[in-house]
C-alpha cells in the first residue's frame, strides 16, 4: 500500500516514538500478564431498557448533515441519543489503517479498573479528576486560551489515579489490538490460559464469541457485582491535532483520497463549523470540542456518565472494530439523574459534589429506571454514527477493540442550552472551554447581515433565508438573544449608580479570552474592574467582592450599551430601521467562513479623533482594554416596551438612584411606555452602611420599580389610598438597606416577595364571558385576560424574570389559567385555577432552589418564602384597578355569583378586601329593632360590638327563625332562590338605612 502525505502525522511527535524505559509495562509482557477474571453467565446483570431511535436516510437527506439533524431532533431529542445509519454507499476510508500509523505511531492509555466504576470506597482528598477539554497551538489557528501548566497536568494526572484511572503503557494499533483481542479470548474461555499465562487453544474449536448482550450483562455484573478484579486499558481524549485523524482533511486531501469523504459535512474535522453551527464564530481551535478526539478502546473499556462540555451536541463515528453499547437519558431529566446518583452514592458526592465532571463514575440504568429516570439504550456497529443531544447524559462501553472519533456542533437552537451551561457553571466556580456570548453575537451580526442583504437590497440566498429562519420574533435566535440581554440588564441594573461606565477595547481580550477572578464567568460582553488591579476583573455579579478599595475606583467595562443591545434585538426581530442602523455602524460583522471573529467597530484614535476600523486578528493595539469615551447608556434607568393592549396610558415615575440622595422623576411616556426596574438579590453592596429609597408609582399598572436587593437589606412598605377617589390609587415603597447586617430576616425578605406579588401589570382584560363557570365569589375570569408579573426564574432562582398570566378558553370545561415564562416560552403551567397553576410554578421554583443549594449555591431565595405566594394574586384578580375595569365590562351584573358576593369577602384573598357590606350612613339607623352603626361596624372587619349585637339579634329570634336563617346560610350559593332572597334581604337593609 502507498504511503499517504499526511502532514499532521508527520510532524507528530508520537509516530516514530521510542519505547519509554519507564513504562509502566510492555505490551509483550502485558500480553504474557494472567487474566484470572472469568465470565459468569449465570450471574448477568443485563439491563432491560427500551432502545433509542436509529435512523437510515437517504442519500438525499445525507447531504445536509445540519438540516438532517434538525429534521430527526425532534424524535430523537427527547431520548437523549440516536444512532445513525449511514446509506449504504457511504464508506469513508480509515487513514489510521495506514501501515505506517498502524505499526508505529503510539498513543497513551489509562487503566480503568471496572470493578470500582460504582462500588469503591471514597478517598480522603478532593480531586478534579476529568481531562478538560482545552485550546492548544496548532496549525490552523491560534490558541487564546492558555494551555494547563505542568503541574495543573501532574494535579489531573494524579486526580486520574485517585479516581480509578491510572495511567497506562503506551501501545501501538497493532500491540493494542493483539492486547485486547488476548484478553477477551482469555476472560470468556475462547482460549484457555495456564499458570505461566501462555495461551492454549486446544478447545478453541468449541468455543464461540459470546453476543453483545451476553458482554452486556457480564459488564453489569461487574460493575454492580464484583467478585474480582477486572482491570482494562482505554486510549481515550486522544487529540487527532496531534495523532492525526480517521477522516481526511479538506485542506490536505491524500494522494487517492475520494475527495466526497473530505468535503463531506459527515466528516468529524468538518462537521463544527458546518454553515449553521455557531461554532464557527470560535476563531481558535479547541481540542475536543472544534478538533475531534480519538478513541481506542477494548473489551469493558469504558465512559462514564457525562454531558458534553457547555452542553453542546456529540456526533460520535465508529472507525472500525467491535461494536460500543451507548445509554442515554434526555436532557429534560439530566436532574433526575444527578439526585439518582447522588441518592445511591451519598458518600462519594459528599466527599466530591461536582463528582459527574470527572467521568469516573457509573451506575446501572437498571437502577435508574427504578428510580424512575428514563434511559435508553443503543447499539453502535462500524461505520455508524451516534448523537448525543444538549445535556443529555450518557455512558457505554465497548465490546471489544474498536476505534471511534467524536466532536461537538453547536446549531443555533444550542444557544438556549448553552447559556443554562455557562450559568451553572459560574455556580459551580467552574472553568469554560469557550465564550458563549462570543457565539451568540457573533450568530446575531450573521443574522443581522443576513436579514439587511434581504431586506433592504433584496438579495435572496440559500443562507440568508437560512439565517432569517432563525429570526423575527418568535425566532430561536432572537429569544436566545432576548434572554441573554435581559439577563444583562438585569445585573447592570444591580450595580452602584456611581461606577463609571466605559466603552471596552477591541484588545481587552484579544490575546487572552478573560474571565471572572471569582467564577470563571466569560467577560466578552462586560466586566468590571478597579485601578488597583489593571489586569484582574469579575463579572457584574461579583463586582462587590472585588477588592476593598472605594467604589469610586471601580468601572465597569461594556462590549454595547443596553440603547445598542436593544437596537440590535429589534434588528433581529426584523424591524427595517434597526436594521439600517446596524449595517451603517458595521458593528463587528462576522464572516461565517472566516476562523478569526473580524469586529469592525468604528473607534475615535485619542489623538486625532479621526474613525479607525480595526479587525481583531490582524490589528495591533494599544495595551489599554477601555476607550476614553464613556458609555452613553442609563445602565439604570430601563425603559421597556409593553404590549400594545395594556390598559396603562397615564404618566409613571422612574426612580433616579444616587448614592446620598433619591429623586423621583416624572418621565412623560406616551401609549405603552413604562419604566421597570429588575429586582437582583445576589449583589453584596459595599456603599454606605444606610440607604433609603421611596417609590411612588401608579398602582393602575401595579408598575412597582422593584430596588435592587442586597443579601442584607431591609425593607418596609404599605398601601395607601388616595383620599380623591378620582385619582388612581398609589404604592408608596420604602427600602432600607442595611449593609451592616448579614442576612435577610424572613419577615424582611417576606416583604421582598410581597413586592413581586405585587408587580402585576394588566396586558390584555379580556372579554366577560356569562356563565357560572366563568366566575365564582371571589372574581370574574374574562376569556383572554393576560397579566404580565416579575418574580424569581425557575431555571435560575438567582434572577428575577417575567411570567405571563392568562385566562384560556377549554370550551365546555370553562376557564383554563396558564402562565408562561416569558423569555422561554416553552416553559409553560395550565391548570383549572389560578392558585394550582402558580403552585405549579412554585414546586418547580422549589425544586431548582434544592438541586442548586446542593450545588454549593447559597444566595438564593429562602423556602419558606414561597408559602406566601398566592396565585390568585399573582394574576393580579384582587388589584383594584383590574378589578374595576373589569366590573365595567359586566354593567347588567350578569356573573351572578360574583355579585351576591360582591358585599360578603370569604378570604384574605378576596377582591374585596375594602367594601362595605352595607351602605353607610353617619346617623344611626334600627332594623329589626338593633341599631346600624357607623361604617367602620358595617365593614365586614368591623368592631367587637357588632358581633355583639349579632348575638343580640339571635337571642332574641324564635327557634323557628333560627332554623329558617341556618338554612339560608348554608344553603348552596348557586341556588337562584338563594340568590334571589339574598338580594332581597340587602334591599331591604338598604331602605332602612
Amino acid at each position: 500500500m502507498k504511503q499517504m502525505e499526511l502532514d499532521a502525522i508527520e510532524d507528530s511527535p508520537l509516530r516514530h516514538k521510542p519505547k519509554k524505559d519507564n513504562a509502566l509495562e510492555s505490551p509483550e509482557s502485558l500480553r504474557s500478564k494472567k487474566i484470572s477474571a472469568r465470565w459468569d453467565p449465570s450471574e448477568a446483570c443485563r439491563p432491560i431498557i427500551d432502545e433509542a431511535p436509529v435512523f437510515h436516510p437517504t442519500i438525499e437527506e445525507f447531504e445536509d448533515t445540519l438540516s438532517y439533524i434538525a429534521k430527526i431532533r425532534p424524535l430523537a431529542e427527547p431520548y437523549g441519543i440516536c444512532r445513525i445509519v449511514p446509506p449504504a454507499c457511504w464508506v469513508p476510508p480509515c487513514l489510521l489503517k495506514e501501515k505506517d500509523i498502524w505499526e508505529n505511531a503510539e498513543f497513551s492509555t489509562r487503566i480503568q479498573q471496572i470493578d470500582l466504576l460504582q462500588n469503591r470506597e471514597p478517598m480522603k482528598k478532593k480531586s478534579r479528576g476529568r481531562k478538560r477539554k482545552r485550546r492548544r497551538n496548532s496549525k490552523s489557528g491560534t490558541c487564546r486560551r492558555a494551555s494547563k501548566s505542568a503541574s495543573e497536568a501532574n494535579n489531573a494526572s494524579e486526580a486520574d489515579e485517585k479516581y480509578g484511572f491510572q495511567a497506562g503503557s503506551d501501545f501501538t494499533f497493532k500491540d493494542f489490538q493483539q492486547y485486547a483481542s488476548h484478553f477477551k479470548e482469555c476472560y470468556f474461555g475462547l482460549k484457555d490460559a495456564n499458570e505461566d499465562g501462555k495461551v492454549n487453544d486446544s478447545n478453541h474449536q468449541n468455543r464461540r464469541e459470546p453476543s453483545e448482550e451476553e458482554i452486556e450483562g457480564e459488564y453489569w455484573r461487574i460493575v454492580e457485582q464484583p467478585t474480582d478484579e477486572v482491570e482494562v486499558y482505554y486510549g481515550a481524549d486522544l487529540e487527532t491535532g496531534v495523532f492525526g485523524s480517521g477522516f481526511s482533511k479538506a485542506s490536505s486531501i491524500p494522494k487517492g483520497y475520494p475527495d466526497q469523504y473530505a468535503i463531506s459535512g459527515w466528516n468529524l474535522n468538518n462537521f463544527p463549523r458546518l454553515p449553521g453551527s455557531v461554532l464557527s464564530f470560535e476563531g481558535s481551535d479547541i481540542s475536543g470540542v472544534l478538533v475531534p478526539w480519538l478513541y481506542v478502546g477494548m473489551c469493558f473499556s469504558s465512559f462514564c456518565w457525562h454531558v458534553e462540555d457547555h452542553h453542546l451536541y456529540s456526533l460520535n463515528y465508529l472507525h472500525f472494530g467491535d461494536s460500543k453499547i451507548w445509554y442515554g437519558v434526555p436532557g429534560s431529566h439530566a436532574s433526575a439523574l444527578e439526585n439518582a446518583m447522588k441518592k445511591h452514592l451519598p458518600d462519594l458526592f459528599e466527599e466530591v459534589p461536582n463528582l459527574l465532571n470527572d467521568l469516573v463514575t457509573q451506575l446501572s440504568p437498571s437502577i435508574l429506571k427504578d428510580e424512575g429516570v428514563p434511559v435508553y439504550r443503543t447499539v453502535q456497529n462500524s461505520g455508524e454514527f451516534v448523537i448525543t443531544f444538549p445535556r443529555g447524559y450518557h455512558s457505554g462501553f465497548n465490546c471489544g477493540f474498536n476505534c471511534a472519533e467524536a466532536v461537538n456542533v453547536a446549531p443555533v437552537d444550542w444557544l438556549t442550552h448553552g447559556l443554562n451551561a455557562v450559568e451553572l457553571y459560574s455556580l459551580q466556580r467552574r472553568k469554560t472551554s469557550l465564550s458563549h456570548d462570543k457565539l451568540l453575537f457573533g450568530s446575531s451580526l450573521e443574522a443581522i447581515r443576513a436579514l439587511a442583504e434581504l431586506t433592504l437590497h433584496g438579495k435572496e440566498s440559500s443562507k440568508n433565508l437560512k439565517w432569517r429562519s432563525y429570526c423575527g420574533k418568535d425566532g430561536v435566535l432572537t429569544m436566545a438573544f432576548k434572554a441573554r440581554i435581559k439577563m444583562e440588564e438585569e445585573r447592570l441594573n444591580c450595580l452602584p449608580t456611581h461606577f463609571k461606565s466605559l466603552k471596552m477595547g477591541n484588545d481587552f481580550d484579544l490575546h487572552t479570552e478573560r474571565e471572572c477572578f471569582s467564577c470563571f464567568y466569560d467577560l466578552y460582553l462586560s466586566a468590571v474592574g478597579c485601578e488597583c488591579s489593571p489586569d484582574k476583573y469579575s463579572c457584574l455579579t461579583h463586582a462587590s467582592s472585588f477588592c476593598m478599595c472605594e467604589m469610586d475606583q471601580r468601572f465597569v467595562l461594556l462590549r454595547y450599551n443596553m440603547n445598542e443591545l436593544n437596537k440590535l434585538l429589534e434588528a433581529l426581530e426584523g424591524d427595517s430601521l434597526a436594521l439600517k442602523l446596524w449595517e451603517s455602524k458595521n458593528f463587528g460583522m462576522v464572516s461565517a467562513e472566516a476562523n478569526e471573529v473580524c469586529m469592525n467597530k468604528p473607534e475615535v484614535d485619542g489623538d486625532n479623533g479621526h474613525e479607525e476600523t480595526g479587525c481583531a486578528g490582524t490589528r495591533d493595539r494599544s495595551n489599554s482594554h477601555a476607550t476614553s469615551e464613556p458609555m452613553q447608556c442609563e445602565s439604570h434607568l430601563v425603559t421597556l416596551s409593553a404590549p400594545n393592549e395594556s390598559i396603562d396610558s397615564d404618566n409613571d415615575n422612574m426612580i433616579v438612584v444616587d448614592k446620598d440622595k433619591v429623586d423621583i422623576a416624572d418621565s412623560h411616556n406616551k401609549g405603552d411606555s413604562v419604566e421597570e426596574k429588575a429586582c437582583c438579590s445576589k449583589i453584596k453592596k459595599e456603599q454606605d452602611n444606610m440607604e433609603i429609597v421611596k417609590t411612588e408609582v401608579s398602582s393602575c399598572s401595579r408598575n412597582v420599580h422593584n430596588p435592587c436587593t442586597s443579601d442584607s437589606g431591609k425593607y418596609e412598605g404599605q398601601q395607601q389610598m388616595d383620599s380623591d377617589s378620582r385619582k388612581k390609587p398609589k404604592i408608596v415603597v420604602e427600602k432600607v438597606i442595611d449593609t451592616t447586617s448579614a442576612s435577610i430576616s424572613l419577615t424582611q425578605e417576606s416583604f421582598l416577595m410581597q413586592i413581586l406579588s405585587t408587580s402585576v401589570k394588566p396586558i390584555s382584560l379580556g372579554s366577560v364571558v356569562h356563565g357560572k363557570l366563568w366566575c365564582n365569589k371571589h372574581a370574574i375570569y374574562p376569556k383572554g385576560f393576560k397579566s404580565r408579573v416579575n418574580f424569581f426564574s425557575i431555571i435560575d432562582p438567582t434572577r428575577i424574570c417575567s411570567y405571563v398570566s392568562e385566562v384560556i378558553n377549554a370550551g365546555l370545561l370553562g376557564p383554563l389559567f396558564k402562565v408562561t415564562m416569558e423569555e422561554c416560552p416553552s416553559v409553560t403551567f395550565t391548570e383549572t385555577s389560578a392558585d394550582k397553576c402558580w403552585e405549579s410554578v412554585l414546586k418547580r421554583l422549589h425544586d431548582k432552589i434544592t438541586e442548586q443549594r446542593s450545588l454549593g449555591e447559597l444566595e438564593l431565595p429562602s423556602l419558606e418564602l414561597l408559602k406566601s405566594i398566592n396565585g390568585f394574586r399573582m394574576f393580579g384578580f384582587p388589584l383594584p384597578s383590574i378589578v374595576q375595569a373589569i366590573e365595567a365590562q359586566d354593567p347588567g351584573h350578569q356573573c351572578a355569583e360574583y355579585w351576591n358576593h360582591k358585599g360578603f369577602p370569604t378570604s384574605p384573598g378576596s377582591v374585596i378586601d375594602n367594601c362595605k357590606v352595607l351602605c353607610c350612613s353617619s346617623s344611626p339607623t334600627k332594623v329589626f329593632g338593633i341599631n346600624l352603626t357607623d361604617q367602620a361596624k358595617d365593614n365586614i372587619g368591623g368592631s367587637s360590638s357588632s358581633l355583639e349585637e349579632m348575638k343580640s339579634i339571635l337571642q332574641k329570634a324564635s327557634p323557628e327563625e333560627l332554623s329558617s336563617l341556618r338554612k339560608f346560610l348554608i344553603s348552596d350559593a348557586q341556588c337562584s332562590e338563594w340568590r334571589i332572597t339574598l338580594t332581597s334581604l340587602i334591599d331591604e337593609i338598604q331602605k332602612a338605612l
